[in-house]
């Protein structure tokens, strides 16, 4: 058994007669930091885990919740979404396309998002006060390299707007608590932009995220990985298929790339970023039979993948366990790696003393029809259902009053 495991069940910050605000009793535990995968109880106290052990007596416990049957995980982390929402006539930056995050995440047992780059430094102030100040979901982000951020495709090639200095000094002098990262996206040219963001993260010293699409004719991923990013740095879309502007990581025969297994060795992070056009069967399918497993699922979140194949992120995880992926590694991919990709490593898992930010999940099953971008269906057998949310303690979503007291007429 793990060590920290041992520390986790023995080291309780309550002791056995103490109260607690919330007791969760008897749910299957998944918690990828602590090695946890077993039916266990979880208390709750000021916001944060308090106990995690065997058998936790309800008699002290302000609110009981039966978790019998169901699954309980962190909150889970999207580490790829886009909720910088606005009115301009733009498309991601403070534009319509962007989503609030509270109207999509707790739904989804997601309790911290990670907008990729909508905002660079020009518009970040705008970003914090309009959505991060205002919403119950923790709200982290990458600072795009393109001051103005996602405006437009248009703006996106203005390299003269892509300054490192002032994209690294945003990060360290003004919100290092919200900015985790830099993104690089949509641009026509070289690995210009590319090589400015990786200048920017390491003045900031943090990861770059590169949306490599959209060259004509495209830029060689091997060159991205081996020559420019850093390990830790980030490749999003990893199953996404345009090989016209974008190569992918399965040649057209179906074989995996030979440069991609040693590009995630060398650190390279693999995030799965689904997103409206950017998740193909003909990837994700012959990628996982040959032993590559994108190292992050997200959901690359926006007005124009949430109605499409992706859905949400409990969909995304659902759909990579019909190719075979279990339930304890899906559900790692989406707290405890992204955690540690953001180095944010105070999320994602329940250990005692953490923020009790818990996510607890029915798994449904049946003949489930899952779909990529381009409509075509994948069959699985299971399927996540978000039945309860906890942010900070709080039930923000409870799909069928498991927090609830039963309605009386007293």
């Amino acid at each position: 058994m793990h060590l920290f495991k041992y520390l986790l069940l023995l080291l309780p910050l309550t002791l056995p007669g103490q109260g607690l605000d919330l007791l969760i009793k008897g749910g299957h535990v998944i918690d990828s930091r602590n090695g946890l995968s077993e039916v266990l109880d979880i208390g709750v106290l000021d916001g944060r885990i308090a106990r995690v052990e065997t058998s936790i007596s309800a008699e002290n416990a302000e609110r009981v919740i039966d978790a019998s049957g169901l699954y309980v995980t962190p909150g889970l982390i999207d580490m790829h979404v886009h909720v910088f929402m606005g009115h301009d006539p733009a498309y991601i930056a403070n534009g319509p396309t962007s989503v609030m995050p509270d109207g999509f995440t707790f739904r989804s047992g997601v309790t911290t998002v990670v907008d990729a780059g909508s905002s660079g430094w020009r518009n970040i102030r705008q970003f914090k006060e309009q959505t991060i100040d205002q919403a119950k979901t923790r709200v982290l982000a990458f600072l795009n390299i393109v001051g103005n951020g996602m405006t437009s495709r248009f703006e996106e090639q203005d390299v003269a707007d892509m300054n490192p200095t002032m994209t690294a000094h945003c990060i360290t002098r003004m919100y290092p608590e919200i900015l985790v990262g830099i993104k690089a996206a949509h641009y026509w040219g070289d690995f210009t932009q590319v090589d400015r963001a990786v200048e920017a993260g390491k003045m900031a010293d943090v990861p770059v995220m590169v949306d490599f699409g959209e060259h004509d004719p495209p830029n060689s991923i091997e060159s991205l990985f081996m020559e420019h990013l850093r390990p830790g740095d980030m490749f999003t879309h990893t199953y996404s298929y345009g090989p016209k502007q974008r190569e992918t990581i399965v040649d057209e025969e179906g074989k995996l790339k030979p440069f991609i297994l040693p590009a995630q060795e060398r650190g390279i992070v693999f995030d799965l970023g689904h997103g409206g056009g950017a998740f193909s069967w003909r990837q994700a399918v012959p990628a996982t039979e040959q032993g590559f497993v994108a190292d992050v699922f997200s959901t690359d979140l926006h007005t124009q993948s949430m109605n499409r194949g992706m859905k949400d992120l409990t969909n995304v995880l659902s759909k990579m366990m019909a190719l075979g992926i279990t339930l304890e590694d899906a559900i790692h991919r989406a707290t405890w790696a992204p955690a540690q990709v953001i180095d944010r490593e105070e999320l994602g898992h329940l250990s005692i003393g953490a923020e009790a930010d818990i996510a607890i999940f029915g798994l449904r099953e049946g003949d489930f029809g899952f779909l990529d971008v381009r409509g075509k269906r994948v069959s699985g057998s299971q399927k996540l259902e978000t039945e309860l949310t906890l942010r900070a303690g709080r039930v923000v979503w409870d799909l069928n009053g498991l927090a609830a007291e039963d309605y009386s007429n007293d």
